[in-house]
């Protein structure tokens, strides 16, 4: 039987794992593209208990490496020729400043750049869909935090590190990144989405990534944020909505288009960012 197939990135938890379980409510196989493959294969689990019978592959994806994320893109493209959905739904805030296996910011690298070198890797599997294909990209409003748009001067944050500017700072590229791949993409039928969840209680900044201080934040303002099945709906909106088939380069929030900030709608910075991000993962 066809089934149609739904990646998702940082899936064995939180707001992942709740995308994850809607669709595969929806009859999709879904694939868990996660770090840690003993935390996916019990997110599997879990899904399997929500949804009987549910098609469920979990996958190593460790969107700290490119080298990882190269063997990732490969693997997903043998085994699933055809791609209907890529939930880039990772993140990270980390406190200190830290660097990937390949010396990125490790926020920058993380949320920013390995999904961009990700999704390119995976236009094969999603043009096989025949125009059907959706990419949704988790962004935050947070990207407002980057009051002054991208440094481009500083993108990698060495000369001046705060977590939550270089969080927004990566949830904006999230942001332009989705812009500017909608606009190479229309072509080929391929829709390109972003979106803000809300604040939602998941792992972000609790798992050692942001220190005390995340621990903290996220602990105060769990009775105040959304469970993650309600963060999830706007992604499953996105990844499954006949109302939105043929919407692209947009950017959501519950369920609905709304404006990011005016750094969220510059072009140009989106295009340089492009350019930049390009020679970085070596796609230049």
């Amino acid at each position: 039987m066809f089934m149609v197939v739904s990646v998702i990135t940082g899936s064995n938890a939180g707001l992942g794992l709740a995308t994850a379980k809607g669709l595969a409510g929806a009859g999709h196989e879904v694939v868990l593209a996660v770090r840690n493959a003993a935390k996916g294969d019990a997110a599997a689990y879990e899904i399997r208990r929500a949804t009987p019978n549910a098609n469920v592959t979990v996958m190593s994806l460790d969107l700290a490496s490119l080298a990882s994320i190269r063997t990732f893109a490969a693997e997903a493209a043998q085994r699933f020729p055809t791609i209907d959905v890529l939930v880039n739904n990772a993140g990270v805030a980390m406190k200190q400043r830290t660097t990937t296996s390949d010396g990125f910011e490790s926020t920058f690298g993380v949320n920013h750049l390995g999904h961009f070198l990700l999704t390119q890797l995976l236009h094969g599997p999603l043009a096989a869909a025949g125009g059907t294909a959706r990419v949704v990209v988790v962004a935050s409003d947070a990207h407002r935090f980057a009051r002054k748009g991208l440094n481009f001067d500083d993108l990698q944050a060495e000369h001046s590190y705060r977590w939550a500017q270089a969080y927004g700072a990566s949830k904006l590229a999230n942001i332009l990144f989705a812009r500017s791949l909608a606009r190479r993409w229309k072509d080929d039928g391929i829709t390109v989405n972003s979106l803000h969840p809300g604040f939602v209680a998941s792992r972000l900044g609790r798992d050692g990534d942001g220190g005390w201080i995340g621990n903290a934040a996220m602990t105060i303002g769990r009775p105040f944020a959304k469970s993650p099945e309600r963060g999830a709906k706007t992604s499953l909106h996105l990844a499954l909505s006949p109302s939105v088939a043929s919407v692209t380069g947009e950017y959501f929030a519950s369920c609905k288009v709304r404006k990011p900030s005016a750094h969220g709608r510059d072009d140009a910075a989106a295009e340089r960012l492009w350019q930049v991000s390009a020679q970085l993962v070596g796609l230049g």
